[in-house]
């Protein structure tokens, strides 16, 4: 009995643990759910309130005598729900009634009733102290003279199996009929509209660059300080990774004036050649490299290998954790960087924009269209989120297994 209270406890526990990773799951998914969902829906369908999850379209049907299809609506015809088509928005009603007798109003267009009097020299009336216009209005057929008691916009609606079946109400606040649609035209339409093509394909260059550059510097960097023995190599060391702690906002001004110095700028060259040494890969590879044991290396140096081939037959097959990790927050940073780009590339440079650059200019060029803008960053969001999800066990495994010695 107390081995099952024990297991029904456990079990109870587990659900409740996970019951609520899923909750705060939930809400932090939630944004990027949304994103993506947006990215597949009309303008029209963005700007709807309140706000919907997944994208809907409105249904159009085909009715005699009409050249395009009408939007459906949901309304009140006959005591039943029902659905009609809209012919014509935007009709503006008024609403009149005889000076002498408020109460008794009726609706007639705007366009079917005249001044009283011409509009030249309309004619009015006192009304509870207020003059008011007078208007020609029929009704049952004769012309009588109405004041305006109010007016709005309403649509004509008929009915598809019988248009001469009408009805007249607000749009705005009438149901559209709509079933769940997608749109993946919007990523073909935002890749022609900004050249998101050619700023993916230089992203993609300049990340892979990039992360190769830095794996590459900080192997040989932190075996050399890890491995060799020189004068001064733990002093090096520690000015080395004193770097980390200066502000890249410090080193924007003298790195641009290099680049303008050297002739990089507007090319890519600028955004791959800089960042190829990191001080934090280097530091990284080195704690990883120092709990290797030495035996290990005495044992091959002994065989006859030589430096090289300890650092790519021994080290590195064994660093895979270190260099996942490291390629993992590189790869995001190179992908994901908007700042230096921006200064050392012109805005008008499009054929070396990154897709930071390119969605900052998409901005303002789809401000009217969020679809289109979402669908931009779910290009730009969706490869390093694949790329942190593989690499997501070596980083972890690195995280519990890496050196700690100094």
């Amino acid at each position: 009995m107390k081995l099952k209270s024990y297991r029904f406890t456990t079990l109870l526990r587990n659900l409740a643990v996970y019951a609520v990773l899923t909750f705060f799951a939930f809400f932090m998914l939630f944004p990027f759910l949304y994103m993506l969902s947006t990215s597949f829906k009309v303008p029209a369908d963005t700007f709807r309130y309140p706000p919907r999850m997944l994208p809907r379209d409105q249904v159009t049907i085909s009715v005699n005598g009409y050249d395009e299809p009408l939007p459906l609506y949901q309304v009140v015809y006959g005591g039943m729900q029902r659905e009609f088509a809209l012919v014509q928005s935007n009709i503006k009603v008024g609403t009149y009634a005889p000076a002498d007798d408020p109460s008794a109003t009726v609706e007639r267009r705007l366009t079917e009733v005249k001044p009283t009097g011409g509009a030249m020299d309309q004619k009015t009336v006192t009304v509870a102290g207020e003059e008011q216009k007078l208007y020609d209005v029929e009704v049952d057929g004769q012309i009588v003279p109405m004041i305006l008691v109010s007016q709005t916009t309403v649509g004509e609606f008929i009915d598809p199996q019988n248009p001469a079946s009408k009805i007249y109400q607000n749009v705005r606040l009438s149901t559209p009929v709509e079933d769940l649609t997608w749109h993946p035209e919007n990523y073909s339409a935002v890749v022609e509209l900004q050249g998101l093509d050619r700023a993916l394909a230089n992203t993609a260059l300049v990340t892979i660059l990039v992360v190769i550059g830095q794996l590459a510097t900080s192997v040989i960097g932190g075996y050399a300080f890890a491995r060799l023995k020189f004068p001064g190599r733990d002093n090096l060391f520690v000015i080395y990774l004193g770097t980390i702690m200066i502000p890249f906002v410090m080193l924007i001004v003298p790195l641009y004036q290099l680049m303008v110095l050297i002739g990089w700028t507007n090319r890519l060259a600028a955004l791959i050649i800089p960042w190829i040494f990191t001080a934090y890969g280097t530091f990284l590879m080195r704690q990883f490299f120092i709990t290797v044991p030495k035996e290990i290396e005495e044992a091959a140096l002994l065989d006859g290998a030589s430096r090289l081939q300890i650092l790519t037959k021994i080290f590195i097959p064994a660093s895979v954790p270190a260099l996942a990790t490291q390629a993992t927050f590189t790869f995001l940073y190179a992908w994901n960087s908007f700042l230096w780009p921006l200064v050392v590339i012109n805005v008008g440079k499009t054929e070396n924009h990154v897709l930071t650059l390119a969605l900052n200019v998409l901005r303002g060029r789809a401000s009217d269209t969020p679809n289109l803008i979402l669908a931009g960053a779910a290009i730009a969001i969706i490869p390093p989120l694949i790329v942190f999800i593989l690499g997501q066990r070596f980083f972890v495994e690195s995280v519990t297994s890496s050196g700690v010695k100094g």
